[in-house]
């Protein structure tokens, strides 16, 4: 794998999906995919990140998100450095800025999972080494990865194919899930109560043929299904609201059915409200890949990491 000397310009850092081009998108699921491969048929991976090391930021907690960058960074021949809210205050305690310039003269990447999209921003305008997105309340690109990569696997060429988003069509994965399918070039739906539908602004950051529906016959000739939690971390007043809206929105077998297409297939990012959004049915079916798509976090975030702290080329 050599580092970065073809024509797809490097990246700088991982904030959103929106600041990639198409090419830089391809070029890190390819890698993702040779990585996995590499993996899987040595047994292990070429130490590409050897003497570099990571500092995870955390305001939210999360399990695949800290294990899958602790790991990714452990298989490449790195060192991980988890920082727990608490140790940090980031934003209250210390400024995204400082502790960017801090963290900066300490080691050669960091990740920061936030609340506020615009900590993770300010942290990459003040670093000097490469900062990227764990989770926003704006987007989840690392997320968006690791399900676009799942797709690839399992349905080849994703030219065309049905995406139906269902759910809070607002929410962040959500928002990113609409730029990775408008790159991979894909048919994007959103499915979602009036009132929890993508802001215009969103769908003016893809190139993606979206349509917005709060119909459920909108998922009708679905290639793939994907939900997400109905009340995400940061939104616990709002529960019994959303769950006496939401309940029409749960992908159940009759919902399946609904698509009428008997090979439609199942994301959900995790973790998941069973009985909620999702039933067991569902999650644990035929057609569910949830659990691929969440080991496949751990390959995504790999080919980021050594693209950013090990100069590895995108082709």
């Amino acid at each position: 794998m050599a580092t970065q000397t073809n024509s797809i310009p490097a990246l700088t850092h991982f904030l959103d999906l929106h600041d990639l081009s198409t090419e830089q998108f391809w070029g890190l699921l390819r890698l993702a995919k040779t990585l996995k491969e590499e993996r899987a048929r040595l047994g292990r991976n070429t130490p590409l990140l050897s003497g570099k090391s990571l500092a995870m930021v955390f305001q939210k907690p999360s399990l695949r998100t800290r294990v899958s960058f602790e790991m990714a960074m452990q298989h490449l021949g790195g060192h991980a450095l988890y920082i727990s809210p608490q140790e940090v205050g980031l934003g209250t305690r210390e400024s995204a800025p400082d502790v960017a310039r801090v963290l900066s003269g300490y080691v050669d990447g960091i990740m920061a999972r936030v609340f506020e999209h615009a900590l993770v921003v300010a942290m990459a305008e003040w670093g000097s080494v490469p900062v990227i997105n764990g989770l926003s309340d704006f987007s989840h690109p690392c997320q968006a990865m690791a399900d676009l990569l799942t797709l690839w696997e399992n349905m080849g060429d994703l030219t065309g194919r049905t995406l139906v988003y269902i759910g809070d069509g607002a929410n962040n994965v959500a928002t990113s899930l609409v730029q990775a399918g408008g790159k991979a070039g894909m048919v994007m739906r959103i499915v979602a109560p009036r009132g929890y539908q993508p802001e215009p602004g969103v769908l003016d950051q893809t190139d993606a043929d979206v349509t917005v529906t709060d119909d459920i016959d909108g998922v009708i000739g679905a290639d793939v299904l994907y939900t997400d939690v109905w009340t995400s971390m940061g939104q616990e007043a709002e529960r019994d609201v959303r769950l006496a809206v939401f309940p029409p929105y749960q992908i159940n077998e009759k919902l399946l059915a609904h698509t009428r297409n008997p090979a439609v297939k199942v994301l959900h990012c995790l973790p998941a409200h069973r009985g909620e959004e999702i039933t067991d049915a569902v999650a644990d079916g035929a057609q569910s890949l949830l659990f691929p798509q969440a080991h496949n976090r751990l390959h995504a975030q790999k080919a980021v990491l050594a693209h950013l702290l090990g100069g590895v080329a995108l082709v």
